[in-house]
């Protein structure tokens, strides 16, 4: 292994930008706000994000 850190491919940090393909969502549950990692989504429904602290909420919604 090496300590180096991992670097993309020469243009494609440029290429991921334009795309969209780089979000930053926000956690659903209300009044957090804290940056959301976590995406949940059913088939042919919008996705919900939640954080580190809320993710269990996207899991009962997958369930429900």
């Amino acid at each position: 292994m090496s300590d180096e850190p991992i670097k993309l491919a020469e243009g494609m940090m440029a290429a991921l930008r334009q795309s969209g393909r780089i979000e930053n969502h926000v956690c659903e549950f209300r009044g957090c706000g804290k940056r959301a990692p976590f995406g949940f989504a059913k088939p042919r429904q919008p996705s919900l994000w939640f954080c580190f602290e809320h993710r269990e909420h996207g899991d009962m919604d997958l369930a429900g």
